[in-house]
Order: C-alpha cells, then sequence, then structure tokens
C-alpha cells in the first residue's frame, strides 16, 4: 500500500480512463452500469483501459441488487476476477455479505483466492458491499484474515464525509488496510477524508453524456423515464483536476502516488 493518499477514479469506458490520467489520477476502478452501483466491465472493455488509463482495478459484481450470493453467482464472479487479472488489470474491487448482513467469508476467500491464484500481486479490495454489512466496523477488522487488504467504504452512511467518524474506526480497527473513502465525495470533502483516517479517496468524477440522438425516442428500460435522463456518464476531467488539487494540498504536493 502506498504510504501517500491516492487519488481513484471509478469510470466506465476506456475514454474515461484516459480522461482520468490526464488529470492526475492515480488509478481507476473500472466498471459498466455505474448507476446501478457498478457491475463488471467486458473483457475487452478492461484491455482497453489498461491501454489507456493509469493502473486499473476492475469491479466484479454479476448482477445489481444485494450482495448475497448463491455459488453459480460466486463462480461466475471468481472466473470474472481471473479474466479481468489476465486482460492485465492490477486489482480486482470484490464484496459478499451473507442473509442477516455478516461478511460471506467462504465467497471473499474464493474470489481473493481467484484473484491471487492468477496473479499473486493483485490487489483485492472489499467494495461498497460493506456499506450494507449489520457492523461495518467489524467487517473491516476481518479483513486482515481473509487476505483483503483494501476497502471501499462511506463509513456505512449515504457518503464518506457522512461516515468520516466510522472511517477512523475503521482505520483503528485493521492497521494497514487502506480505507479508501468512497461514496458522494467531493474535491471539498477531501481533507477532511483524509483527517479521518482514510489512506486514499475515490469518487466517480461524473457527468451525464449529451444523447447523440436525433429522432425519436421510447423508454427501453426501467431506467428510461425520460430523452433527457435515458443517456451514460461521462469522466468529467475539471472534477479529476479539482479532486487532485486538493490531495496534494493536503498532502504537501509531492506528486502522485503510485498506483
Amino acid at each position: 500500500m502506498s504510504t501517500r493518499p491516492s487519488l481513484e477514479i471509478a469510470v466506465v469506458s476506456p475514454a474515461g480512463a484516459r480522461t482520468a490520467r490526464e488529470h492526475g489520477a492515480d488509478r481507476v476502478e473500472l466498471c459498466t452500469g455505474l448507476e446501478l452501483g457498478g457491475l463488471t466491465p467486458s473483457t475487452a472493455a478492461v484491455e482497453a483501459a489498461v491501454e489507456s488509463g493509469p493502473p486499473v482495478h476492475v469491479l466484479v459484481r454479476c448482477r445489481p441488487g444485494d450482495f448475497v450470493y448463491d455459488g453459480e453467482e460466486v463462480a461466475l464472479m471468481a472466473a470474472e476476477v481471473r479474466a479481468a487479472l489476465r486482460a492485465g488489470a492490477h486489482g480486482v474491487v470484490v464484496g459478499a455479505l451473507t442473509p442477516d448482513g455478516a461478511l460471506d467469508t467462504n465467497a471473499l476467500a474464493t474470489l481473493a483466492d481467484a484473484a491471487r491464484g492468477t496473479d499473486p500481486a493483485a490487489q483485492v479490495t472489499l467494495h461498497r458491499a460493506v456499506d450494507q454489512a449489520s457492523d461495518p466496523v467489524a467487517a473491516v477488522a476481518a479483513l486482515p484474515g481473509i487476505g483483503i487488504t483494501r476497502v471501499l467504504t462511506s463509513g456505512g452512511a449515504p457518503t464518506a464525509i457522512e461516515g468520516s467518524v466510522a472511517l477512523t474506526a475503521m482505520a483503528a480497527a485493521a492497521p494497514g488496510t487502506d480505507v479508501a473513502a468512497g461514496g458522494g465525495v467531493r474535491p471539498g470533502d477531501i481533507a477532511g477524508l483524509l483527517t479521518a483516517g482514510a489512506g486514499s479517496v475515490h469518487l466517480s468524477a461524473k457527468t451525464r453524456a449529451t444523447p447523440r440522438r436525433a429522432a425519436g425516442w421510447v423508454p427501453l428500460g426501467a431506467g428510461g423515464t425520460s430523452a433527457e435522463d435515458d443517456t451514460h456518464f461521462v469522466t468529467d476531467g475539471a472534477v479529476v483536476a479539482a479532486a487532485r488539487r486538493a490531495l496534494d494540498a493536503v498532502a504537501g504536493g509531492e506528486g502522485h502516488a503510485p498506483g
């Protein structure tokens, strides 16, 4: 883990990875379906993002909804972990809970083993499933025992800045684990999040793309409530740059942390 705070940007495309790199991100988390909380991207997207961006961590989540998975779903995600790392990703971002809100340590061990069996140097991050755990701080305390070295979390709150007290408790509960603050993060929140004990910050820096259609529109799914809203997200380089400046101002402006 880096000894300096780092900046991670959630992106949904190789173009987003490139924008994040050009405006100061240390790494990206690649996913698709950001409006659904993020889903596993295609292997082709991973390969292209690796070519165009900074170090890539890949979100592995096989479906939207809760984080309680059956054996078939865990096996699918283990295969997605291996595919992402073989495509050049530096790490994977995974999560699983039991029905009562505890970490599903068996599922997480399977996913971590899939990662380390493919690339022993791969970083495994627990994603924001932890924020739906019955005790997020206790969940983070258990991570070193299953070989997970990083957690992406809002401290169990709607936004990371609202969860600052829990972030501090998480950092104390799992020394050596990188507590990455994520969830509604704005550049102005970064100083407070680092003071709370976050080792890195994560934000989507997203904006809605202008629809390109010139013809008519009809709804095609549950998210299609209007022609204006039926679009996709792109990475806003100005927000990435503002986050970079905010992080460097706290860290002393010594440059980027390694990915």
